[in-house]
């Protein structure tokens, strides 16, 4: 991962020495260029289920349904079912490999009108990997893998319209299997890390009809760095401050419509621009440290690292403006067991460049939810073209009525 972050701050530099026409006195705008920020275990970051999947990655402020204590998990607290179970499987990298994929499954169930309980795991496999000595020679295979397991997530609602939700979740990254990396014994990371949320959703009159209104927020991941071996620099997992909106119109009994929009922004430090010299070599300190010309050191704690991500880019205000990234969404319900999808998803080009528009699908049949997507790439080659994607959800409840019908 410090290789990641090094390699980010070497293009950045290289971009800095091809600039025609200016002279080293001259006020460089490094917001204009490539300064994408990494972290270890971006797989947390993948959002695991076909709805949000199919309508641009948004789940903030969406309705909520049997995946949201991942998008938030204050939602949960407004579930009308008393339990339900969501079942997702995600192929990675399709066009390249066929071994690469992430499952997850959550379930959740209300205690009571106020009170709702979450559990997940979410499973990522890296296929397999050969490990090969300097000459050449077969050392060792191995099957990478990462996980989270949601602990346990509290949706609570406090009013009528408003929910408060918390969520705990063991991280753990098995990279390399203990292999020999660069002369030193690798291990596999762990982490403990937090969301908190909100959600407030009510009912309105949207003309004539019948609406629900809606806002979210979720921080997620909230936790200490990792790292794979004594010696290497600990990186920051993915903190991701998340904030949503929605509408959702009943047009009449049969038909609804929603309209969503997520805002994104990383909490973690921006890899600043270190300073050259006329031989194009780093500068560094009495410590033997790169000297920063543009930024902030990114070698904090946890705490200082969310505060600091908010204005540390060496671009300025400017740079800290392309961090976002945006997520639209929209879905419409025929009879509420037909659903379409559509979203687009938009990250400044110098930030990742992962631009692109989605499409989905919906069925309810009796206990049954059954969501696919598909995504569309506008930019660049992305991990998921070509590739559908499905979750399955289970709903307790309808059980129970279907046999208490029967039982009629």
């Amino acid at each position: 991962m410090k290789l990641n972050k090094q390699f980010s701050v070497v293009l950045t530099l290289v971009f800095l020495l091809n600039i025609k026409g200016k002279s080293q006195d001259d006020e460089i705008n490094y917001s204009q260029f490539l300064n994408t920020i990494t972290t270890a275990v971006p797989f947390l970051m993948i959002g695991p289920d076909s709805r949000a999947g199919g309508m641009g990655d948004v789940g903030a402020a969406t309705s909520p349904d049997a995946s949201s204590a991942y998008w938030n998990t204050a939602k949960t607290a407004f579930l009308e079912q008393e339990q339900s179970l969501s079942i997702s499987y995600i192929p990675w990298l399709r066009s390249l490999v066929n071994d690469i994929s992430m499952a997850q499954i959550g379930y959740t169930w209300k205690l009571n009108e106020r009170v709702s309980v979450s559990h997940g795991l979410r499973y990522f496999s890296l296929g397999k990997i050969d490990f090969r000595g300097e000459d050449g020679n077969l050392t060792q295979t191995v099957n990478p893998n990462e996980l989270a397991i949601d602990l346990g997530g509290i949706g609570y609602k406090m009013s009528n319209t408003f929910a408060g939700g918390f969520a705990v979740r063991y991280v753990f990254s098995n990279l390399t299997s203990g292999a020999a990396i660069g002369g030193s014994d690798s291990k596999a990371g762990h982490a403990v890390a937090v969301d908190l949320n909100g959600m407030y959703l009510k009912p309105i009159k949207f003309g004539d009809k019948g609406a629900d209104v809606s806002f979210g927020f979720n921080i997620q991941n909230i936790g200490n760095k990792i790292s794979y071996s004594e010696s290497a620099e600990r990186d920051f997992i993915p903190m991701n401050l998340k904030i949503g909106g929605g509408l959702n119109i009943e047009i009449d009994e049969f038909n609804e419509f929603g309209i969503y929009l997520d805002i994104n922004k990383l909490l973690v430090p921006t890899p600043p621009a270190y300073k050259k010299d006329e031989n194009n070599a780093f500068v560094v300190d009495a410590n033997g440290d790169y000297e920063i010309e543009s930024g902030k050191d990114p070698n904090v704690s946890v705490a200082a690292g969310i505060a600091q991500s908010f204005l540390d880019a060496p671009g300025g205000i400017g740079e800290e403006f392309n961090e976002l990234n945006f997520a639209f969404g929209a879905e419409y319900w025929y009879d509420k067991q037909f659903a379409l999808r559509a979203g687009y998803f938009y990250e400044n080009p110098n930030k990742g460049n992962r631009n692109h528009l989605t499409m989905g699908l919906g069925l309810k049949y009796n206990i049954f939810n059954l969501d696919f997507s598909y995504l569309v790439p506008l930019s660049q080659r992305n991990p998921l073209e070509n590739t559908l994607r499905f979750t399955m959800s289970f709903d307790f409840a309808d059980i129970k009525t279907k046999t208490e019908e029967t039982t009629d």
